[in-house]
């Protein structure tokens, strides 16, 4: 924090350093118009800095919703691909490894997913893969049929738990608290910059101002809305465990 303070205290000795040394110098003219060079150049800069930070406040969001979307895909996918898997083990191995990954993902969209919009995972889903995971190396096998099978389920499973890691990381991320703070604090400044610049709209030349202040809050509250990726407009959503679950009952329909 003190290293941004100093920073912004450079700046703004640079500014008046440089005023002071044109004044001394007598170069230059007097500025005092709120459409003049100095109200112009500031304004277009402070405009252009609160796109750069709206734009970041945006696409980072947006992108970490998109990774998460294809890794609820991949954690979905590694459950029916243990699903498939588990036919070849031996004896009622097949129905209880079967059963438990049913469970577990009846879990997530039932249970778990609500407390993803708090940022977090529940840790009995958590439990749930564990649980599964030892039953299947606790599993005898003889054959290398039933031993190839053993080996793919826990493969499955492995990967099936790394997702799950994942979505705990990517149900925990937000944008960096800077972004949406300065995101607030530029949004304000473009809003009142008119005014610190000595105009004074009046009638209809206010309603721009208006409208772009509007425009403007709504943006900034987006920011904000779309900032965790399993609640908001960007939010998502478990369809790919339902579509899970679905085939689950395919499979098992067609075994």
């Amino acid at each position: 924090m003190l290293a941004y303070i100093l920073a912004i205290a450079a700046a703004v000795g640079v500014v008046a350093l440089t005023a002071l040394l044109f004044r001394i110098s007598k170069k230059g003219s007097d500025d005092a118009a709120p459409d003049g060079p100095s109200a112009g150049h500031a304004g277009a800069m402070l405009s252009a800095l609160f796109l750069l930070v709206f734009a970041i406040a945006i696409i980072v969001p947006w992108t970490t919703a998109d990774t998460a979307r294809q890794n609820t895909q991949a954690e979905s996918q590694a459950a029916v691909d243990a699903y498939w898997s588990a036919s070849g083990l031996p004896g009622t191995a097949p129905d209880t490894v079967r059963a438990g990954l049913r469970d577990y993902v009846s879990f997530v969209v039932r249970d778990e997913w609500p407390v993803l919009e708090q940022g977090r995972l529940d840790p009995v889903g958590s439990e749930r893969l564990d649980s599964l995971r030892t039953r299947v190396t606790q599993l005898k096998v003889g054959d290398d049929a039933a031993k190839d099978a053993k080996d793919a389920v826990l493969e499955h499973i492995a990967t099936l738990s790394a997702a799950r890691a994942q979505r705990g990381v990517d149900a925990a991320a937000t944008p960096p608290k800077g972004v949406l703070i300065l995101s607030i604090v530029t949004g304000l400044v473009v809003i009142v910059f008119p005014f610190l610049a000595g105009a004074r709209p009046r009638g209809l030349a206010i309603l721009p101002l208006v409208a772009m202040a509007a425009m403007l809050g709504f943006g900034v509250y987006l920011t904000w809305d779309i900032s965790h990726v399993f609640a908001g407009p960007l939010a998502v959503g478990p369809e790919a465990f339902k579509g899970a679950l679905r085939e689950f009952a395919r499979i098992a329909g067609g075994v």
